[in-house]
Order: structure tokens, then sequence, then C-alpha cells
């Protein structure tokens, strides 16, 4: 247990952080879902063939979380929990996490330890991606039933 917890460099999610509206969309669109005691989680393989492929992660706090200073003491746990965790994240996938609210009020060890517990369950899902990456999606032709000319 101890081994979980080593004392944490500084580091910076500066550059592992989804932060464009596109990046979610095309992660969601290409991600499986997976529940935790107190968020869910959504692993993607990242195919857009000119970005470099490192890991990178997103954090979602809708309103139904709470009131902007909640959610942003949410986004900060979750930041500081990841931080201290970087070397876990799988490397070419996108990964989201959605807390529920209980993260609030969680003690940050447990939150960091479920944190953990996420980051090594995906990086064994990325390692038998194979199994699950979604095929490009038909041309909208084939989609709609109408024969191409």
């Amino acid at each position: 247990m101890n081994q979980i917890f080593k004392t944490a460099q500084r580091q910076s999610l500066a550059g592992v952080r989804l932060r464009k509206h596109a990046d979610y969309q095309r992660a969601y669109a290409a991600a499986r879902k997976w529940q935790s005691a107190s968020m869910s989680w959504f692993l993607a393989p990242r195919t857009p063939a000119g970005e470099a492929a490192g890991a990178r992660v997103g954090l979602t706090a809708g309103k139904v979380l709470g009131k902007a200073y909640q959610r942003n003491r949410i986004k900060r746990r979750l930041r500081e929990a990841l931080r201290r965790h970087l070397d876990l994240l799988p490397v070419g996938f996108d990964l989201i996490l959605h807390p529920r609210r209980s993260v609030l009020t969680v003690d940050f060890a447990k939150l960091e330890e479920e944190v953990v517990r996420i980051l090594e369950q995906a990086r064994a899902e990325a390692q038998h991606s194979s199994t699950w990456r979604r095929a490009a999606p038909a041309p909208l032709a084939h989609r709609t039933g109408a024969t191409p000319a």
C-alpha cells in the first residue's frame, strides 16, 4: 500500500489534459464506459494521426454536482490525485473521469486509492485494447440505406 503513495515529484497535468470540446466528443464516440465507487470513466484510443501518441486525461463536473465552488473543489481534488500518479496513465489513450458528488466528502487518501485503481484498470484495458477498438464508422450513404452513385 505504501508503494501507491510514494512521494510525488512536482509534475503538472498541463501537457496531458484534454481541453477542446472536439477532443472530448471524439473520445466519447470511441470510448468504453466503466463505473467505480465514486465516478464513472471513459477510455478511448487516440486516433488522430497528426498528434503525439501520449496519454491524455479529461475531467468533467456538470452542474448536477453542485455550485461552482463545489465543482471546482472536485476538479482540484481529482487533478491532485492524478498529478501524483501520471506515470500510470495508459499511453496512446484518452481517459475521461466523471466524478459523483461523493468525491467532495470522501477522504483524500481513499480518493487517491480509487484513482490509482482506475488508472491501473485503464492501463490493463489499454494493453488488451485490440479486442475492443471500434472500427471506423461506415460512410453516411451506407448507414442511411442510400446506394452510392
